[in-house]
């Protein structure tokens, strides 16, 4: 007799148990994986254990892929993901999530247990990818450069199972291939190439804020010290702020970003895609999302006043412009900023928005004025407290060692800046809404469940309205998985985008009263 299986879901199946093929492919995976933890006790590998170990770890996961979904229907299923404990915040997915943080720890705090020594021939883990990097950049390995190598390595291989799983979505294909072609050739490959032309080491699809240090003395003293070459690194860095950014995000929404281009949003979609439904849906989380990111952004924005003013202190000689007079015209663009802003489109703000715009102006006009009467500088400070907190202990420990806990998205949606001001831009300024048709809703939830950014699109779908917030990043998966189509990602006139009196006529709207409305408005013109 079988057993029974007990299944909670109505559309779901129950988990299944890994096939042997799957096994196999785990196998051979995690044999790349130990190849990985040998170098660690600071064994001599040769390089072909380097290789050996890449290529084990793309293979697993590709075989493990095919077996999954080659020779199966396409589309998303519920298949039991909240009953594994990987996926369900189970013991695999705690410990999986302590290794990682572990590992993010060692890496930017300790990395001379990798091996890294600075001073000398590297050993451990980083001496295996030496003949890796002076290939590329022709210079031994650093830790960043294992991180970037396996940070790549995991948007790849991982971004072909993605590429497997949503093959019935042309969408999601081309956004994969994107975020797999930035990361393989402008995030990893392309800052190495410069360093091995003697040139300043520069990412063009790490963008300030997200960059925070774009801005750095040091890396200003390596733009203009590198000549043209150099200027036009700055130059393409500024652009990207106050050109390239409002009008892609103008007509695209911030997906052209975050969910095509963004290294952390593709290691999310992609290594992090099996998380995306343990994001909070709850409003209390989304109140606290609004509070941090947005705090963020403010002392990023203070940071960066503060270097640059640091900076120019510094070298008061060597350039045109001149310490106050670049903190007042920071004032005064702010200034105008905000108040366009607030002309132009108060109407679109929330009244806790209004209210944490002035907070936040007030504070950093505060600090412009603090150093501009004292003179006093703390850019080094700020960069150094903003890094360890923000950037390496935020974007990276808690970032992507919180995935298997918190969802694939925990960085994104509480503490990048660069999604704050993409976010800002896209609901205020762009085109970009998804649009629901709420009559062929039928309420089945896997929208709100699959949302990364933690979302109630199924609110929105029921009702008929246009989804239009500043946390959504426009992955698309929402889409993928409704089985009605009621969801479609679309790029309109701003007229009528934001539709928050729209909804069904049903339990929402008394139809008698709505008639009597409609003829006292017939008779007033």
């Amino acid at each position: 007799m079988s057993t029974p299986q007990n299944n909670m879901s109505l559309t779901g199946e129950p988990p299944a148990k890994l096939s042997t093929t799957q096994k196999v492919a785990t196998g051979i995976g995690w044999t790349g994986i130990f190849i990985f933890i040998l170098a660690l006790f600071n064994l001599q590998l040769p390089s072909f254990f380097l290789w050996s170990a890449i290529a084990l770890i793309a293979i697993g996961v590709i075989i493990f892929a095919n077996d999954l979904y080659i020779g199966r229907s396409a589309g998303v299923k519920n298949d039991g993901i909240w009953f594994r404990s990987m996926t369900a915040r189970g013991i695999l997915a705690w410990g999986t999530g302590i290794l990682l943080t572990l590992f993010y720890i060692v890496l930017y705090w300790f990395p001379q247990y990798l091996g890294y020594n600075p001073d000398g021939p590297n050993g451990g883990l980083v001496a295996l990818f030496d003949p890796l990097s002076k290939l590329i950049s022709g210079q031994p390995a650093s830790q960043w450069f294992v991180y970037g190598t396996l940070y790549t390595l995991a948007i790849l291989a991982f971004g072909y199972k993605f590429l497997l799983k949503y093959r019935h979505n042309k969408y999601e294909v081309l956004r994969t291939y994107s975020v797999m072609f930035f990361q393989l050739g402008f995030a990893f490959l392309i800052p190495e190439i410069l360093m091995r032309l003697n040139q300043p080491y520069f990412n063009p699809v790490n963008i300030w804020p997200l960059n925070y240090d774009l801005f750095a003395g040091y890396k200003l003293s390596e733009f203009f010290s590198a000549g043209n070459i150099g200027l036009l690194m700055l130059f393409f860095g500024i652009a990207s702020i106050f050109v390239i950014t409002p009008i892609l995000t103008y007509f695209y929404g911030k997906r052209w970003y975050c969910s095509w281009v963004c290294g952390c949003g593709g290691l999310a979609e992609t290594a992090g895609d099996p998380y995306r439904h343990l994001s909070d849906k709850s409003r209390a989380a989304w109140k606290f999302e609004r509070y941090i990111i947005h705090t963020v952004l403010v002392l990023v924005v203070v940071m960066t006043i503060a270097v640059v003013y640091s900076f120019l202190n510094e070298n008061p000689d060597q350039f045109w412009l001149d310490k106050n007079i670049f903190l007042l015209g920071t004032a005064v663009f702010l200034i105008i900023l905000f108040g366009l802003i607030w002309i132009f489109k108060r109407h679109r703000l929330a009244r806790d928005a209004k209210k944490g715009a002035i907070i936040s102006l007030t504070i950093v006009l505060a600090i412009i004025g603090v150093f501009y009467f004292s003179g006093i500088t703390y850019g080094y400070l700020l960069r150094q407290w903003y890094g360890f907190l923000i950037g390496a202990a935020f974007s990276g420990v808690i970032g992507v060692g919180f995935y298997p806990i918190f969802g694939n998205r925990v960085w994104c949606r509480f503490g990048c800046p660069m999604a704050a001001v993409l976010g800002m831009q896209q609901r205020l300024f762009s085109k970009f809404r998804i649009t629901t048709n709420g009559g062929q809703c039928i309420s089945c939830g896997n929208c709100s469940t699959y949302c990364e950014m933690g979302i109630d699109v199924r609110a929105y779908a029921q009702k008929g309205e246009n989804i239009v917030r500043s946390s959504c990043v426009g992955c698309g998966i929402c889409s993928a998985v409704c089985p009605r189509g009621v969801l479609k990602l679309e790029n309109g006139s701003l007229d009528g985008r934001i539709n928050s009196e729209a909804v069904l006529l049903g339990n929402d709207v008394d139809l008698l009263d709505l008639i009597r409305e409609q003829k006292k408005a017939t008779r007033k013109n």
